[in-house]
């Protein structure tokens, strides 16, 4: 069984984050449970010592197809987590061949986790000059936005990315997200808009449901964080999502300490791929810098 009832668990990582307010934030959190981390699949490990081999036997390979055999081995390794060596294989395939627009939108990724804001809206702008149709180029590039602070482009792509499919649920969190930053009143009539006008029974929509407050962060947990799991989705795809919202929503409340632990609980999740898991490290230092100026201002 994938999940684990780990209060002891829980427990210790709300005391660590407690210790520099030196006051626990929230009860709910003695009562998570806590996943089991994603293992790291095989059969990428397996495809990338085949392509180690390729690359490394068959050395007079194409320009282009030597591109397509580094972008592919890059992809693994940022499945796996290995960002370092991804970041190298993406660079090099564009050394081969400069037109490879998935390359620049795992660039801009990276670039945006690291900080790189101005690096990281060059790859984005790059991968729509290639593709300007390119599935989430516009929805990185607003994250990049939303983390750089500057909201009013981050709206402008978010908009756009939910207009071009606005029945999808992480479109309007993150909508919402950005929005709430400029005017928090009219952010949740609009998210409340949304989910009358768009919404289904797709799991996601109870995420939307929990930052409009009507479902509570407990009955979420009991009831709706696990509901409705899909065949090819496992648990700690679930649970990433779910403590990287519920991290958020209590940034919104104010309570750092809780949404540390949150984005601690998503890391915890080695769902290497998700938008949720490589923002939340991102997210867990912010919460730690809101305490600190939390705590020199009492």
């Amino acid at each position: 069984m994938k999940i684990r009832f780990g209060l002891v668990i829980a427990l210790m990582m709300l005391l660590s984050a407690c210790a520099q307010t030196g006051e626990s934030s929230d009860s709910t959190l003695t009562n998570l449970f806590v996943v089991t981390p994603q293992e790291p699949d095989a059969r990428y490990q397996l495809e990338i010592a085949k392509l180690n081999e390729i690359v490394a036997r068959d050395l007079e390979l194409p320009q282009e197809s030597r591109a397509e055999l580094l972008y592919r081995r890059g992809s693994l390794y940022d499945a796996l987590g290995l960002v370092t060596l991804a970041r190298i294989d993406f660079n090099h395939a564009l050394e081969y061949n400069p037109r490879l627009a998935d390359a620049y939108n795992y660039l801009g990724i990276h670039y945006t986790q690291m900080e790189e804001f101005s690096y990281a809206y060059e790859m984005f702008d790059g991968v729509l000059e290639l593709e300007p149709e390119h599935p989430y180029a516009v929805l990185n590039r607003g994250v990049n936005a939303y983390y750089d602070e500057r909201i009013d482009l981050a709206i402008d792509d978010f908009k756009r990315f939910f207009e071009a499919q606005p029945d999808d649920p992480y479109r309007v969190i993150w909508l919402f997200l950005a929005e709430v930053e400029n005017d928090p009143t009219a952010a949740r009539l609009n998210l409340a808009k949304r989910r009358v006008e768009h919404g289904n029974t797709e799991w996601g929509w109870s995420l939307v449901d929990l930052m409009l407050g009507a479902i509570d962060e407990q009955t979420f947990l009991n009831g709706f964080a696990v509901r409705d799991l899909k065949p090819d989705e496992t648990l700690a795809e679930r649970m990433c999502e779910t403590y990287f919202y519920l991290g958020k929503l209590k940034q919104l409340d104010g309570d750092f300490s809780a949404a540390s632990v949150y984005f601690r609980l998503a890391m915890s999740t080695n769902v290497f791929m998700f938008l949720e898991y490589r923002y939340a490290n991102l997210e867990l230092q912010r919460s730690k810098q809101a305490l600190e100026v939390n705590s020199q201002s009492n």
